[in-house]
């Protein structure tokens, strides 16, 4: 795992990351580089340990393993989805999560980012690859946007992550709500599936598109319960959100 390339020093506020592994050279490896960096890294050997830190200084990001001594990391982000949720995006319940764990099995991998997960790195891992994604991670959850998008009766802010269907708000996870404003951002264009996991995830997740079918199945439980049905299935082709035509 080669050492990643130093940051230009920007003066601003660094991104606050907690690492959570019980192997002490993990940890301590992860909490070096990332410094370096030019992270501001707290570290966890423990589920409760984590989610004590969490609650006491919200991080940018978690970096979560799953086999932890006490909580795994299943259970450790769905306590952090449960967590209460903060106007600016990327807080409290929608802190973003990117599992590191030896667990490389695909059913794993596919129950990490159902959870909610943002991005799954096995291990061994290449510590800049693992920089990237952080990086990357970072930028799906805040940026510039419009103040507001809507298609019918569905609403987007993409600043506060708030979604309302009819003036109902809507509780999404991290990933729920990119996937949705991609969709709205393409309103009236069909998204093959290879497009929404390009820009949804950034990653194909070797190729397989079935985490798609799934995230579109919940969105449509919390978005599209009532009628008219905005998120459409175009066969052989992918999916596409649009307001009910006559």
């Amino acid at each position: 795992m080669p050492a990643p390339t130093p940051p230009a020093h920007t003066g601003g506020r660094r991104d606050h990351l907690l690492v959570v592994d019980d192997e002490p050279t993990v940890r301590e490896l992860l909490r070096t580089a990332l410094r370096y960096a030019g992270f501001d890294v707290d570290a966890a050997a423990t589920g409760q340990e984590a989610l004590d830190l969490a609650a006491r200084r919200t991080p940018d990001l978690v970096l979560l393993d799953v086999m932890l001594p006490d909580l795994d990391g299943f259970e450790v982000i769905r306590r952090l989805r449960d967590q209460p949720r903060s106007p600016s995006p990327g807080r409290g319940g929608d802190v973003p999560v990117l599992f590191v764990t030896a667990r490389d099995d695909r059913q794993d991998r596919l129950h990490g980012l159902r959870l909610g997960g943002d991005d799954y790195v096995t291990k061994p891992f290449d510590l800049e690859e693992l920089i990237a994604r952080i990086h990357a991670v970072l930028r799906r959850t805040r940026g510039e946007q419009p103040a507001r998008i809507a298609v019918g009766d569905l609403a987007l802010e993409p600043d506060s992550h708030h979604v309302t269907r009819a003036g109902r708000t809507v509780r999404l996870s991290p990933t729920e709500f990119r996937l949705l404003h991609f969709l709205v951002a393409n309103a009236e264009r069909t998204m093959t599936k290879n497009q929404i996991l390009q820009s949804v995830w950034e990653y194909d997740f070797g190729g397989d598109p079935s985490i798609v079918d799934t995230y579109i199945s919940y969105l449509r439980r919390k978005v599209d319960t009532d009628e008219p049905k905005l998120i459409h299935t175009i066969r052989g082709v992918g999916y596409v959100i649009r307001e009910p035509r006559p």
